[in-house]
């Protein structure tokens, strides 16, 4: 079993990724985090969400939805800093995979991996405490009748939290900013401010939203980080897509991208 909860001394990587707002998030391995990153510094949204979320609220055991784990880290985050225990579901990394790293991490007995489609999800009604997604609900919760068939997954009184890629104003017509059409994607259309989302969710009738607000200077740690992926990952890909990302973030100084998050309760 790997210990990823101990900080390597006297390595620069470690003294990059420390981050004052995030304590939590610095006690883990930081070779670790860039290695199982699939785009954003997952643990620093999760951390920020929590607060908002209530997770010091819940009792250990409690069951929490972890939705779009893509590689389990921010599910072994929640098994170690929260005591709950956690269905990590994704559609992109298999679960064996994930088993192998959660195994590593020593909490097999508290995140169990699972094989799951956001629209087709094999749960019970009422069976989570909470359900938690980080850089993954603008893949499918733009739908006007996505929330309410997963919030029936919720307890009565339960919350969901979501981190996600934003907009800091929406974009007016059909085409993305001068600046950054080198770098637009289809899927950045996406992504909306806070005021979208409070609308969003609180037209679907599902939630009592609580929290829907922008993250101040999110897009200079997300800069941050892209810039650590591209020169320390060690897979082409992964370096080759952080670094277009940390140049698209260079041009844009905050003035489009950044993030969102938002926290709703079911009634």
């Amino acid at each position: 079993m790997s210990d990823i909860t101990s900080r390597t001394s006297n390595d620069p990587l470690t003294d990059r990724v420390s981050h004052p707002g995030y304590p939590r998030s610095n006690g883990y391995d930081a070779r670790w985090t860039v290695e199982n990153q699939m785009g954003p510094h997952a643990l620093w949204l999760l951390e920020w969400l929590a607060p908002a979320l209530g997770l010091d609220t819940l009792s250990p055991g409690s069951r929490v939805l972890d939705l779009g784990c893509g590689r389990a880290m921010t599910s072994i985050f929640l098994a170690k800093e929260y005591d709950v225990q956690v269905t990590a579901a994704d559609l992109w990394v298999k679960p064996d995979e994930n088993a192998a790293r959660i195994a590593e991490a020593g909490v097999a007995d508290r995140v169990l991996p699972v094989f799951a489609e956001a629209h087709d999800l094999p749960f019970g009604e009422g069976g989570f405490d909470a359900i938690v997604s980080v850089d993954a609900y603008q893949y499918f919760g733009t739908d006007d009748l996505y929330l309410p068939t997963l919030t029936r997954l919720l307890k009565p009184g339960g919350r969901i939290g979501v981190v996600v890629p934003a907009l800091r104003e929406e974009i007016d017509g059909a085409e993305p900013p001068e600046h950054l059409k080198p770098y637009w994607e289809r899927g950045f259309w996406s992504f909306h401010t806070a005021a979208w989302w409070r609308r969003h969710w609180t037209r679907s009738g599902a939630v009592e939203v609580e929290t829907a607000d922008w993250l101040e200077d999110g897009w200079r740690d997300w800069l941050r980080w892209c810039e650590v992926v591209a020169e320390e990952h060690t897979d082409e890909f992964h370096i080759r897509m952080a670094g277009q990302c940390a140049e698209m973030l260079r041009l844009d100084q905050g003035g489009t991208l950044g993030f969102v998050r938002v926290v709703g309760r079911r009634p």
